[in-house]
């Protein structure tokens, strides 16, 4: 959207105001006795009151009214959002899943909360441990309704269709090749143009950090000036028909009436807050001798455990670079993991194959714990490291089935389990393809 502003870095102390209400920043005090404007103060926290100074989280908001002025929260419906992983028994295979359909908004107006479907996760929200991801398939806006999740934080990964996130901050317009992440107990509303797809990852009790550069130095991969996060911006609308406020708590959802729209917030400072970020501002590194360095060096943000060196989840991108070394295999080594990796196809098509493989019959991968596998170059796709099971609940989904995938049982190989013979045909298309000069 033409218009929309933002400021650039990650996890500042940000501090901003509508510019159609100057001076409604309080100065010298979170919480004077009068706010200007007749505001309401409100402090957002995001880590508990004694956290370590760089580890502690907050945000003063300053609104028109309060956002304790709701009725009382009442069970709703989950669809396919879920924490159960016991749905279905474990399954140790490679997995990989096709596009999940987009329904037509002739036929059936989804929205983003309607159109969220768990595909697997680990751990759960009530002991704040685990992560869950999600599919998000839309047609229609949010219509007087906003979404809250007391559970974790979000990051989302536009797929197909750009979105505009509004939030308590402000606005956001996240397209296809960049990320938002939405962190706990921020309400938000999200706005489509048309069929819209991506993928969202959850973590309970931990936030997005920038991961520790070593050796690297100073500079590289994700560089903390390219974040986004939006600037203050408020609307003043009363809803006589109701403003419903969804809540996702404990892995349920939960829903609750007021008569006014909580983007109210006229000013408000802190480093608590939403923030986007263009995948193609990462600073990729390489082996430039031989051999191939580990694909933890692509990076974008880690969410930490109390293990160190050990994430929640790493969520990883692997974008177009170049590769250069000697005397060294082309492929990524093949590989068994202690980690689960999900691995999600933003843009491009599999290389498996000479010729491709057509996008409609790739969406997502599934690596479980210790499961053999290679590693694949697409144009643009993300993966994510998780140091535990991962329980998958949407096999119904996968292309395994093989009569919605139009697959025959002899050619299902080139899509489910990688097989030695698929794996030989992949190294000689590659050995073609980067033969040296």
């Amino acid at each position: 959207m033409a218009g929309l502003k933002y400021m650039s870095g990650f996890g500042n102390e940000f501090a901003n105001e509508d510019p159609r209400c100057p001076g409604s920043l309080p100065e010298g005090q979170n919480n004077p006795q009068v706010c200007p404007y007749g505001l309401y103060a409100e402090q957002l926290s995001g880590s508990a009151f004694t956290c370590p100074r760089s580890t502690n989280k907050r945000s003063w908001l300053y609104r028109i009214l309060p956002s304790v002025r709701h009725k009382p929260f009442t069970p709703m419906s989950c669809g396919d959002l879920t924490e159960n992983w016991n749905e279905v028994e474990p399954d140790p295979n490679q997995l990989r899943w096709k596009p999940f359909i987009i329904p037509k908004s002739s036929e059936n107006k989804v929205d983003f909360i309607s159109g969220l479907h768990t595909v697997c996760g680990a751990g759960d929200s009530k002991s704040r441990n685990g992560i869950a991801i999600h599919m998000y398939t839309c047609n229609t806006s949010m219509t007087d309704k906003c979404f809250q999740n007391a559970d974790g934080d979000f990051l989302i990964v536009p797929q197909q269709g750009e979105i505009l996130i509004t939030t308590e901050f402000g606005k956001m317009m996240v397209e296809p090749n960049e990320i938002c992440v939405i962190q706990q107990g921020m309400r938000f509303s999200v706005d489509v143009f048309g069929e819209t797809r991506g993928y969202i990852l959850e973590v309970f009790g931990a936030h997005f950090e920038l991961p520790d550069l070593g050796p690297i130095g100073a500079n590289g991969l994700a560089n903390p000036r390219d974040f986004q996060t939006p600037v203050a911006w408020y609307e003043d609308r009363t809803v006589a028909t109701g403003y419903t406020v969804v809540n996702k708590y404990q892995g349920k959802l939960f829903s609750c009436q007021q008569d006014f729209s909580p983007f109210n917030v006229v000013a408000w400072h802190g480093n608590y807050t939403p923030y986007k970020y263009n995948l193609e501002n990462f600073m990729a590194i390489n082996c430039v001798a031989f051999d191939h360095a580990d694909p933890s060096i692509f990076t974008v943000l880690t969410a930490k455990s109390t293990r160190p060196g050990v994430a929640i989840a790493d969520f990883v991108i692997f974008p177009p670079r170049w590769g250069v070394a000697d005397h060294t295999f082309r492929p990524p080594y093949y590989h068994r993991n202690c980690m689960s990796e999900f691995m999600g196809l933003i843009k491009g098509h599999y290389e498996a194959k000479e010729e491709g493989f057509p996008t409609v019959y790739v969406c997502a991968y599934a690596y479980t714990c210790t499961s053999a596998h290679i590693y694949m170059y697409m144009i643009v796709y993300i993966y994510i490291y998780i140091p535990c099971y991962v329980y998958c609940v949407r096999l119904t989904e996968t292309s395994n089935n093989l009569q919605e995938a139009g697959l025959n049982k002899r050619n299902d190989m080139r899509i489910h389990h990688f097989k030695a013979s698929r794996s030989r045909k992949y190294i000689q298309w590659v050995r073609k393809v980067f033969r040296p000069p």
